[in-house]
């Protein structure tokens, strides 16, 4: 089964530096983290403001939901993925 992403929530994880989302595998809820250096990378110039960080996301959705189906279908199942600079 591939894995979707139906729920539009996302949050700032100040204490990890990293911005969370889930997507699902069928019934199964797979969290992943895109860390704060991986949305410089695709939005060079973003602040480091919670809500600049968030907008980054939201800007770039389309593709980090891209890059998030990948690293979960390289063979990995795993229920939680941290998206790093190099997955970019």
């Amino acid at each position: 089964m591939a894995i979707a992403f139906q729920n539009p929530t996302r949050s700032f994880d100040p204490t990890v530096n990293c911005v969370r989302f889930s997507g699902h595998d069928s019934t199964i809820e797979v969290s992943f983290f895109v860390e704060t250096e991986a949305l410089q990378k695709l939005c060079p110039g973003m602040g480091m403001a919670e809500g600049e960080i968030l907008k980054a996301f939201d800007n770039k959705l389309k593709q980090i939901h891209k890059v998030a189906t990948r690293v979960y279908g390289s063979g990995k199942k795993s229920f939680v993925h941290t998206l790093t600079s190099d997955d970019f």
